[in-house]
């Protein structure tokens, strides 16, 4: 019981009870977010207490007892038993209670040479890193699914719009394949942030190191990072950073969907009518029973491109901060997590649509189509000797007098055309990329830290 009495007192707390109004208003819902957080504070810890113990801050027996019950609470995490004490202000605080309620005065010692301030740089970073991970997988079903798309339907022309207006001919094969190679750069800036995230901070505590003969660099090794935060100021000052980089490299994602998603509800419209869906991906009126609403794809945009505000409300929220922990770092959290889990939906939700998609046919035989074949016609004079000027010239005229014609389609040949869509070489690129996260990974972390592996 004094255990537990003393745990109902705040790690920062001193000799006076903070106003509830004032507590309330600090913690604000940070005590369901640090669930997201659970298992990497214990993966932190369990390095931690590795290096406390290799510097003579525990002894081997204490290691032995800290290292079972911290994987004792990670295997509670992973069952969805595992939950904050009421009175228990955040995630670290919890584990230091389970670990002081079973082991006694053990437990109080995984605190030593370290603060909040670092245990959370280091939840986020692992947290960051994971998601990352999981989102470069979730990417590239969608990836291979445009590329798969844009190989099937290369031969099926479509017009193509400049300002919205018809302009030359197109084909799905390159509408699709736009946007995987769209993807082949989000992946490039999101390999970026993952290289940002995957410092370790731990060491730094509040900001300034501790006097404690700490090994940071078997800690940076122990979880997995590729190099160490050195300075310690610049850890702490690097939260917030951090989550903008990580947050740009989500909205460049999320450009790339909004944007396939308004192409969708364009083609999707009678007007167009390029495009068709199962009735069952799309929804009706309560009195127009003609509607096939594209409302999945009208969520989609709206809700990639709340996304691409995130880095500039990150930006409002850090800047003119002083370095050193600022108490509005907290509000980060709920920013980032909710962006991943937006992102992650949006693209599965993509992936169901555009595998039932069904393209009407024989879309540029249609008259209406026909001056998108104007240079086609203009090439083919040239090809002929005429200056291109001139050449442009008589086209435009017969255009004006009513009395153009459609030509055939020349073949396209350079890499990225109609006719050359290149998508091996995307594809290539996309694999590249693909190789720099796959030779990192989290589960195989997991592994070496729980299992022992």
């Amino acid at each position: 019981m004094l255990i537990i009495k003393f745990y109902q007192m705040k790690l920062w707390q001193k000799d006076k009870t903070a106003l509830k109004e004032v507590e309330h208003f600090t913690v604000g819902n940070d005590r369901d977010l640090d669930l997201y957080l659970a298992s990497f504070d214990v993966l932190g810890s369990l390095a931690h207490i590795k290096m406390l113990e290799s510097v003579g801050l525990l002894s081997k027996d204490e290691l032995s007892l800290l290292d079972a019950e911290l994987k004792n609470i990670y295997q509670q995490i992973q069952k969805g038993n595992f939950k904050l004490t009421e009175g228990v202000e955040d995630i670290h605080s919890q584990v230091e209670l389970m670990l002081t309620e079973k082991l006694g005065d053990v437990g109080k010692k995984i605190h030593s040479a370290r603060s909040r301030n670092d245990q959370v740089l280091v939840d986020l970073k692992l947290y960051l890193r994971q998601e990352i991970e999981t989102l470069v997988s979730t990417t590239q079903a969608l990836f291979d699914l445009l590329l798969e798309q844009s190989e099937k339907y290369k031969d099926d022309l479509l017009p193509g719009y400049t300002h919205l207006q018809l302009a030359m001919p197109s084909s799905f094969g390159l509408w699709f394949g736009a946007y995987a190679e769209s993807l082949v750069d989000d992946m490039i800036t999101l390999e970026a942030a993952y290289q940002i995230v995957n410092k370790n901070p731990l060491g730094s505590a509040a900001g300034y190191g501790s006097s404690f003969p700490i090994n940071r660099q078997m800690t940076t090794d122990l979880l997995g990072f590729e190099a160490l935060n050195y300075n310690v100021v610049y850890a702490q000052m690097g939260r917030g950073k951090t989550e903008r980089i990580v947050a740009s490299a989500l909205a460049n994602i999320a450009a790339t969907l909004s944007k396939l998603s308004m192409d969708a509800c364009l083609y999707l419209n009678q007007n167009f009518a390029f495009i068709s869906f199962p009735d069952e991906l799309t929804t009706g009126s309560s009195i127009m029973p003609h509607k096939k609403n594209p409302d999945v794809f009208e969520l989609i945009r709206g809700r990639t491109n709340l996304i691409q505000t995130l880095p500039g409300q990150i930006t409002n929220l850090v800047s003119g901060l002083p370095s050193g922990y600022n108490r509005e770092l907290q509000l980060l959290k709920q920013l980032i997590f909710n962006a991943f889990a937006d992102i992650k939906e949006c693209i599965d939700i993509m992936v169901l649509m555009l595998d039932y998609i069904t393209l009407n046919e024989n879309i540029t035989e249609n008259p209406l189509y026909n001056s998108i074949y104007s240079t086609e016609e203009v090439n083919r004079l040239v090809k002929q000797g005429i200056p291109f000027r001139d050449a442009y010239k008589t086209v435009s005229e017969m255009i004006g007098k009513g009395i153009f014609s459609k030509t055939s389609v020349t073949e396209y040949t350079h890499e990225g055309s109609i006719g050359n869509l290149c998508n091996s070489e995307i594809n290539a690129i996309f694999e590249e990329r693909m190789k720099c996260f796959r030779s990192r990974s989290s589960e195989e972390l997991v592994r070496k830290m729980i299992k022992g592996i």
